[in-house]
């Protein structure tokens, strides 16, 4: 999995599903694999990192063995990973962190009322089979 990076999200969460069904899409180098905060492998890597391990109130952009993002950082990241266009929307790294999660944490904390969620984590369909984590 060398170069890839790993997207731990809200697997109930409708808005956290749309956007990693738009990071697949917009994934051409193939550099990203998926996990659910709420699967064992979310579990593990929240309790290694002491994070807390019942609030998934942050998207988390994982490149093993070297660093982690949390909240806008990793919005951001992922942008500027998936290249052009995207990459543009770096521009708002201008900003200071304590203000982008600001906002990054007001949408979180009104995803479900906004976006509403699901019963179960999503099933990915058997074409990204292969981005999904279980373990």
């Amino acid at each position: 999995m060398m170069n890839s990076y790993i997207v731990f999200f809200d697997g109930i969460c409708n808005l956290c599903n749309s956007w990693v069904k738009f990071i697949i899409k917009y994934d051409k180098k193939n550099r990203f694999k998926f996990a659910s905060l709420q699967s064992e492998m979310g579990q593990n890597f929240l309790k290694e990192r002491n994070l807390s391990s019942h609030s998934f109130d942050s998207i988390i952009l994982y490149q093993p063995n070297s660093a982690y993002f949390l909240k806008s950082d990793a919005v951001l990241q992922i942008f500027k990973l998936l290249g052009f266009p995207f990459s543009i929307l770096s521009i708002f790294y201008i900003f200071p962190s304590f203000i982008r999660d600001k906002l990054y944490s007001l949408i979180a904390k009104n995803r479900y009322k906004f976006f509403g969620k699901s019963e179960s984590c999503m099933m990915p369909n058997p074409e990204w089979k292969d981005k999904f984590l279980t373990n």
